[in-house]
């Protein structure tokens, strides 16, 4: 069960016009290297499930600012100038999902779930489409699960197998972007023999994880 791969080919397996996964808070957790490579190689019309547009020269932030993003699905945008002027100019487009209502709607896609009931977002314009469903005499928007064809998440350690442990905030949207890609992708700061890891330590399994690289 060899999972370890470069960079230069953990790259190669996004093509124009993917759905990507990237994990990440303000390029804490984000695999830099690996998107350091999808910029050098120009991979475009993306789409990126991100919980923030990063920063110019910081995590997604690099995508969006070289031309590569068509569409954000992601909570804010506010750090990253780009983002605003693009989605201002129409160059890009964004869908907006509050922060936890974004880290649930992934959760769905990751657990087979068919979305999940929310207030968040009622009478502003979050709410525009979509379907309000009344449960006990309460209304709710129904927030439906989002997938992608790719993750690509940093961890601070994996085993050769692929199972991973974070730390601290690097934590973030990893998980559970693990579970809702068809392949996901591990940039790894260090990487160990298998069973050196405690399985209570564990917090993503080997069984989501397609490939490794070493950071």
């Amino acid at each position: 069960m060899n999972k370890l791969i470069s960079y230069t080919e953990a790259a190669k397996k996004i093509k124009d016009g993917m759905t990507v996964m990237i994990g990440g808070f303000l390029g804490h957790g984000s695999p830099e290297t690996i998107i350091d490579e999808l910029v050098h190689i120009g991979v475009k019309n993306l789409t990126l499930i991100v919980n923030d547009s990063g920063y110019p020269d910081k995590g997604c932030g690099k995508l969006v600012s070289n031309h590569l993003v068509k569409k954000l699905i992601v909570s804010h945008i506010g750090t990253n100038p780009d983002s605003g002027r693009k989605m201002n100019s129409g160059e890009m487009e964004i869908e907006f999902s509050p922060q936890g209502t974004l880290a649930e709607r992934i959760r769905c896609g990751g657990s087979g779930l068919g979305g999940v009931l929310t207030p968040v977002g009622l009478g502003t314009v979050i709410e525009e489409g979509k379907e309000i469903i009344q449960v006990d005499g309460k209304d709710y928007l129904l927030e439906k699960p989002i997938k992608a064809d790719v993750a690509i998440l940093r961890a601070n350690i994996s085993d050769e197998w692929g199972n991973l442990i974070y730390k601290g905030t690097m934590k973030n949207f990893n998980p559970l972007m693990a579970m809702a890609a068809d392949t996901v992708i591990v940039e790894a700061d260090e990487i160990v023999p298998t069973g050196t890891l405690s399985p209570e330590a564990v917090h993503t399994p080997y069984i989501f994880v397609d490939y490794i690289v070493k950071h």
